[in-house]
């Protein structure tokens, strides 16, 4: 089987479990929290240290490609979460990354706000931008990344009917690199919590992401010499079945 394939099964899983849960007889605040927390991939239960480094709002005419460089330096893939607009502005860059081997995820069109926005306008979002990113790659992404990483009824909604799973970040592994904050902060703000099966959040996109690039690559030294590999989101969702077995939504999926 495809690592695509039991990517989209463990996926289905999930929006069935959405689905069933929406039956019970429970709270609507606890019926909420229990479908936001069950659709939402935050970490991956594993023991191999396996990381996923993920990447927001590109791509980027220049650090993108930048990232791609220290990412293919030390032999490390990566999921950019990439918003439609933008793809179809850069096109070279999104087929780049996808020839190298990198994951490319949904991040909406045009990034609006999750606040405002109804279920179907953000089902055009997702819509748009996966139509945009086959043109360019072949493939339709399968990971969805709403905007701000704001979770609510009308995300897990839309994502759900378009048969995506929605992936957040994993605790402390929100490095706030688009705040610019240093490139040692940034660094340590993933080395000192770093665990097998976590997601780190970072951007590519933005004002200025020198210091994004130049602590992606201090990571990467550091975590690749105590034995961490890193993988596309995709992968250690594959990387996690395999360790589970089976039971896919207890074995491979924590908050």
């Amino acid at each position: 089987m495809s690592k695509r394939a039991v990517v989209m099964i463990v996926g289905s899983m999930l929006l069935i479990w959405y689905i069933i849960s929406s039956s019970l007889h429970i709270s609507k605040d606890v019926a909420s929290e229990t479908h936001q927390e069950q659709s939402t991939l935050y970490q991956v239960k594993m023991k191999e240290k396996y990381v996923a480094l993920t990447f927001d709002d590109g791509p980027h005419p220049v650090y993108t490609r930048k990232v791609i460089k220290v990412l293919n330096k030390y032999e490390a893939k990566g999921t950019f979460f990439v918003t439609g607009e933008r793809a179809h502005r850069f096109s070279s860059i999104i087929k780049e990354m996808s020839e190298q081997g990198h994951e490319i995820g949904n991040h909406t069109f045009s990034h609006p706000s999750m606040r405002k926005i109804t279920s179907s306008a953000l089902q055009e979002e997702i819509q748009k931008t996966d139509d945009t990113l086959h043109s360019l790659t072949g493939e339709y992404p399968v990971c969805f990344r709403p905007p701000g990483g704001v979770l609510n009824e009308t995300v897990i909604d839309a994502a759900k009917k378009k048969h995506h799973i929605v992936v957040l970040w994993s605790r402390h592994q929100d490095t706030r690199d688009w705040s610019n904050p240093g490139v040692e902060k940034i660094v340590r703000q993933v080395t000192s919590h770093t665990q097998p099966g976590q997601i780190i959040l970072m951007h590519d996109s933005g004002v200025n992401r020198a210091q994004t690039v130049k602590a992606l690559g201090k990571i990467l030294e550091l975590l690749s010499k105590q034995g961490y590999k890193f993988v596309t989101v995709s992968d250690l969702i594959h990387q996690g079945v395999k360790e589970g077995g089976r039971g896919y939504t207890s074995s491979v999926w924590q908050n």
